[in-house]
């Protein structure tokens, strides 16, 4: 991997992480088109490189982490409900991902599986454009906090986009969008994280013997550069225009990477 693929790679994990259109799809199909093959290596390296984002959203809600920690030490009972739900909302994916990782690797990560989950997750936005809801972060109880955890089970379907399921899910649940929001990027911190570092420990040999330090480095920097940008335009576009626009941007790309894969100018895996 050259350091330019890397720098490519590390703008598009940065700026899809938290949008709802599917890090892990946009991030195949970048491969692809780069002549990366699909290999275990380079599937650590999409999500790896996670960990740029990671520390983009640290610093963005740093604030609210500082509440979560002095929750965890007892001195902030609404920081220590919120890192409850968390935890409540994080378990259902990484028991199930952890049961089914090497399933879901063999059957799901290619561009077939990634175009059907961008075309299906385009249509259920315009199903469901309009819905809102109006409870705050303060007010998701474990009950909610569960339901946005299985929510995000279904990202574990490469191209659906966690962010997508946990922001929907939520609003879908009654919580308004700027809780919604905040609390899937939270979740998120918890989910990547996890991700990042399993898959480190399970192939990180093999990623550093394939592209070296310095591809990983480039990576994990812009990401974090390009996640810092995404998230603040992503925050303020969503409350004042939804998500729509992911929709279009869903189905259109579903569409061309599809024809693509039929006219055998992209590899169906």
């Amino acid at each position: 991997m050259t350091l330019l693929q890397a720098l490519i790679l590390g703008i598009v994990e940065g700026i899809t992480e938290f949008l709802p259109v599917s890090s892990t799809g946009h991030l195949l199909l970048a491969e692809r088109a780069l002549g990366i093959e699909r290999s275990e290596a380079a599937d650590a390296y999409t999500i790896c490189i996670q960990a740029g984002a990671i520390v983009a959203v640290l610093g963005l809600y740093s604030s609210r982490i500082l509440q979560i920690l002095n929750g965890l030490v007892g001195r902030d009972a609404a920081g220590r409900a919120l890192l409850i739900n968390l935890v409540v909302a994080f378990f259902p994916a990484a028991i199930i991902g952890f049961l089914l990782d090497d399933r879901i690797d063999e059957l799901l990560f290619g561009l077939v599986p990634v175009v059907v989950a961008w075309a299906v997750g385009g249509v259920v936005i315009l199903l469901t454009r309009g819905r809102t809801g109006t409870r705050s972060l303060e007010q998701i109880d474990l009950r909610t906090a569960a339901l946005i955890g299985l929510c995000q089970c279904l990202a574990l379907w490469p191209g659906t986009s966690r962010s997508l399921a946990t922001i929907l899910g939520a609003v879908l649940l009654g919580v308004a969008m700027p809780a919604a929001v905040e609390f899937s990027f939270l979740l998120g911190l918890m989910t990547l994280g996890a991700a990042t570092g399993y898959s480190g420990l399970k192939h990180g040999k093999e990623m550093v013997d394939a592209f070296g330090f310095a591809p990983l480095a480039v990576g994990f920097v812009s990401a974090g550069v390009s996640a810092a940008v995404a998230v603040k335009w992503l925050v303020g576009w969503l409350q004042s225009h939804g998500m729509e626009v992911f929709a279009g941007w869903r189905i259109g790309l579903a569409l061309v990477v599809g024809v693509l894969i039929a006219m055998g100018l992209l590899p169906a895996g």
